[in-house]
């Protein structure tokens, strides 16, 4: 990831209300949910809910997806694991490869090994 990359991505989740319909995407997994779902789970009204889901989809972070009627959002897993390798890229001292995060939504997680 890029340094001006992950400016983006951080800047979009140092806001109080980006940052908990980030985490409420994180915990629906790679379905998403409908943007009515999330203003009904976080009280928001839907102009309010909107700015911030254009903010996250502009930090990448987010996608969004049509279905019939409904705009379905969804968290970037990996996105999210590129600004994460990014913030520990050289952690523990190490020049390269840091500490692997690994954030797989849940019906993935059988598939990927762990490094514990």
């Amino acid at each position: 990831m890029e340094k001006t990359n992950a400016l983006a991505a951080l800047a979009a989740l140092a806001q109080e209300t980006r940052l908990d319909i980030y985490r409420l995407l994180v915990q629906a997994g790679p379905d998403g949910l409908p943007a009515g779902h999330i203003a009904d789970r976080l009280g928001l009204p839907s102009a309010t809910l909107a700015f911030h889901l254009k903010e996250l989809k502009n930090a990448r972070l987010a996608t969004c997806t049509r279905n019939g009627r409904s705009l379905i959002y969804a968290a970037d897993y990996a996105v999210m694991n590129s600004l994460l390798s990014y913030l520990t890229e050289n952690c523990c001292g190490r020049p390269s490869g840091g500490c692997p995060p690994i954030c797989v939504p849940e019906m993935h997680a059988q598939s990927v090994p762990r490094s514990d």
